[in-house]
């Protein structure tokens, strides 16, 4: 829809894949002990609880908006740690190469090419989202444009 951003994605137990490798990177970047398997079992969901609970949420361990937003982390050009791996997975997500060598690599390193994946991102959205900034910075409106699937096939 032009315009808006997709709504945050409800992630819950039982859930594979997209996006919930990039919930447990995000839950690892906020101290948490999980697999990153994009498997959505019983310790994810206890970790997603026990976030909840700590940031005054209801503890449903089902990852809907709030979640999200009081998990994300802003990361830019020169950051490190799992939130870069994070937003490393989400262009992974979208490699329909085929060719693991191709795409960007989950190395949890925000360097030169996480930089130009992000900004040619941006850029792409904010031709619909004309509110989306294009300046290389992961924050709230790029992690839910990632993290809702926009732009994937």
């Amino acid at each position: 829809m032009a315009g808006t951003l997709l709504p945050w994605p409800m992630v819950r137990q039982g859930d594979k894949e997209h996006p919930v490798v990039t919930l447990q990177y995000l839950l690892r970047a906020r101290g948490r002990t999980v697999t990153v398997d994009g498997i959505f079992g019983p310790l994810t969901e206890a970790a997603v609880r026990e976030w909840q609970r700590q940031k005054g949420l209801g503890a449903d361990g089902i990852a809907g908006p709030n979640t999200w937003r009081s998990l994300i982390i802003e990361v830019r050009k020169g950051d490190q740690g799992n939130a870069v791996r994070g937003v490393q997975e989400e262009f992974r997500f979208r490699d329909l190469s085929g060719d693991p060598g191709r795409g960007l690599q989950v190395d949890g390193d925000f360097g030169p090419r996480t930089d130009a994946a992000v900004r040619a991102f941006q850029t792409a959205i904010h031709a619909d989202v004309p509110s989306m900034a294009v300046d290389g910075v992961v924050g709230p409106m790029t992690w839910q444009a990632l993290v809702s699937g926009m732009l994937s096939f």
